[in-house]
């Protein structure tokens, strides 16, 4: 094992970064706080050949019970401030969104009040082009500046590679800043509309507990007939099915818990036994939209 640089940590116990609450350790683990620490860090794991993993909010993140190899990093300090500049507001790949949500509500800018049922950071959003009732990132995305193993670029929406849930950020390359534009609107309306969606999200999905957001993603196979992938589960008796620790929520079908003791293999599991349930059913393959950091291995894929 190479000599650490400064920060570097060894087994990182990292199921207490995550909202599922499962999995092993990493084997290194870093919390840059600037720019130039988060570039130094990855030409250190380039040079070590290392591979480079990301912690965002880890709400939609299952960690393998193995644990991690390489190094594993969450971002901090400056990297997750976030900063009003007139009708602009531009933070840290590691801010929260919801708070990116708050923040402009409270400057009485319109345009990301989306975010606010995110529970993930402005990298992991760009990375995995979120979107909710009806709101896109790419609407009002400015820029991004990603860090990688040859340095930094600025990237607009359009170089990013966005589609449904994805985008086209590589593997080891990282969300450290981004800009969004806003416009200008009454700061109770914005806010009235932040505590409506968050009733909503309340009402529709479970919250206070160790769960992760939406499992799967919504199919556009026309057998589905237009359902969401929670409406295809739960018309495949999901609901509240468990295996092992883990389960589909008895409040939404396309979330799982983890009732105190679950692996990350149980999760697996259930997601496996779901699929196959709405295959079975309705001809549907669902596909995951939880990411995976380390060898999580999504039974199906197996062969």
């Amino acid at each position: 094992m190479p000599e650490l640089p400064p920060g570097v940590q060894r087994d990182y116990a990292l199921a207490r970064l995550t909202t599922i609450r499962t999995g092993g350790p990493a084997e290194l683990f870093a919390r840059p706080g600037s720019f130039a620490e988060l570039e130094r860090l990855l030409a250190w794991a380039a040079k070590e050949r290392l591979e480079v993993g990301v912690v965002g909010s880890g709400s939609n993140l299952l960690v393998a019970d193995t644990g991690v190899r390489g190094l594993v990093l969450k971002l901090d300090k400056e990297l997750s401030t976030i900063e009003l500049d007139g009708t602009q507001i531009r933070c840290g790949g590691g801010a929260r969104l919801p708070s990116v949500s708050a923040r402009a509500a409270q400057a009485g800018l319109t345009g990301i009040e989306f975010g606010v049922n995110i529970p993930g950071t402005v990298g992991g959003a760009v990375r995995m082009n979120a979107n909710a009732y009806g709101g896109e990132l790419a609407r009002v995305l400015e820029w991004v500046d990603v860090a990688g193993p040859a340095g930094a670029t600025r990237r607009t929406p359009d170089q990013l590679g966005f589609a449904y849930r994805r985008s086209g950020l590589q593997p080891g390359e990282v969300v450290a800043r981004a800009s969004f534009a806003l416009a200008p609107a009454p700061s109770e309306e914005v806010k009235a509309t932040l505590s409506d969606m968050r009733a909503r999200r309340k009402a529709a999905q479970p919250s206070g507990i160790k769960t992760f957001g939406s499992t799967f993603k919504n199919p556009d196979d026309p057998r589905a007939e237009g359902r969401t992938a929670g409406q295809l589960l739960d018309a495949a008796d999901c609901r509240g099915m468990r295996i092992g620790g883990a389960g589909f929520s008895s409040k939404h079908a396309n979330f799982v818990e983890n009732y105190g003791d679950a692996t990350t293999a149980d999760v697996i599991a259930v997601m496996a036994e779901g699929r196959r349930r709405v295959k079975e059913r309705f001809g549907v393959e669902l596909e995951p939209e939880v990411q995976a950091l380390g060898p999580v291995e999504f039974v199906w894929k197996r062969g």
